[in-house]
């Protein structure tokens, strides 16, 4: 993949063997060639290790090259894979249509050598260019998001890290899940990756509560607790406003929910919806774990900080009616792991400061 050392990786995709033959032997001396005879062969040949670009045929049986774009674009580990057609078609409405379904280039069949090279390399290098463009641009995204949550958080007893570690632990719990096979198709790496970036807008309705509540010491009165409250629905409000006005921007559809729903509990008793079990979305149910962890070792007003063990011990009997049971055996594993990753997180952020 980009980024890597060594020759560039190229999947050739042709139901024709000697075909496949061919345009290897053209492309091993610069490229490395991973061949498929077939579009669902391809497909899990590039899940399995995506290549830097792919050399499609169209007229394959079973599955076409057209197909078999579509279910690359479908996937969102190969969603932004750079695609060539090879074809033997002349027709100009099949260039036309091989561009409109998303490949960024059509080589007619037979090709010459230089042609087929020079714009390989023409495309890797503007894919390469295209996605350190969208790195600086997400990193730009991410740092303002970051600080403006950081402005925010430090209008109660939050310390400002508590953005940067919850994130951290939400990474964590949810790449351990990943690695356990749970919830199904309910997440993969794309989405995880969403649902991080996401995290540290989870208390941007506090915008909208008085710091008086706030910034009070002591504890809460019963209608400033649920003045409290409201935050949630305030943030979800924020946000699905910003996200009407830039729907591109994927990762807000998490911040949205998890700004309305990381106060919810899998008993049916937390707010601001009272939803139960399964109901409460699963970036919510990973996000309450996250967010009372690093509340409880974390000093507050009314007590000092707890240490990760004795917060450990809390969250586990919390397993079914605060937390969810299954995510919670995940922390228990993996929960030693938080410090580490919270001191890494904060220490990233002081490197791009830095920067």
């Amino acid at each position: 993949m980009d980024g890597q050392s060594g020759p560039k990786q190229i999947l050739v995709v042709d139901d024709n063997i000697s075909n496949l033959r061919y345009i290897s032997a053209q492309l091993s001396d610069s490229y490395k060639v991973t061949m498929a005879k077939s579009g669902a062969q391809a497909l899990q040949i590039a899940r399995r290790q995506p290549p830097d670009i792919v050399l499609l045929d169209i007229d394959m049986p079973e599955m076409d090259g057209f197909e078999t774009l579509a279910r690359m674009r479908e996937d969102p580990g190969l969603a932004r894979l750079p695609v060539i057609f090879l074809s033997a078609s002349h027709d100009p409405a099949t260039e036309v249509k091989a561009l409109q379904v998303g490949a960024m280039d059509y080589i007619p069949k037979p090709f010459e050598k230089k042609i087929l090279t020079f714009r390989l390399s023409l495309h890797l290098s503007l894919s390469r260019y295209q996605t350190s463009l969208e790195n600086t641009v997400r990193e730009l995204e991410d740092s303002i998001v970051t600080s403006f949550s950081e402005l925010i958080e430090a209008r109660d007893e939050n310390t400002g890290g508590h953005v940067k570690r919850t994130s951290a632990y939400v990474r964590l719990l949810g790449r351990a899940i990943l690695d356990r096979g749970l919830f199904g198709g309910e997440l993969d790496p794309g989405e995880l990756d969403l649902m991080v970036r996401a995290a540290p807008l989870h208390d941007i309705g506090k915008i909208g509560i008085s710091d008086l509540i706030l910034m009070k010491k002591g504890r809460l009165t019963a209608e400033e607790y649920e003045t409290v409250k409201r935050h949630t629905t305030i943030g979800g409000d924020v946000l699905r406003t910003i996200y009407e006005k830039t729907p591109t921007q994927a990762y807000l559809r998490y911040a949205i929910l998890i700004a309305e729903g990381h106060h919810e509990r899998y008993d049916g008793t937390g707010y601001p919806f009272g939803k139960k079990g399964e109901d409460i979305e699963l970036c919510n149910r990973i996000m309450s774990v996250a967010n009372v962890y690093d509340s409880l070792v974390t000093d507050r007003v009314y007590r000092p900080a707890l240490s990760s063990a004795e917060a450990a011990e809390i969250i586990t009997a919390g397993a079914g009616t605060e937390f969810d049971p299954r995510i919670v055996g995940v922390f228990q594993e993996v929960h030693g792991e938080f410090s580490a990753a919270a001191v890494a997180a904060e220490d990233r952020a002081r490197e791009d400061a830095e920067n």
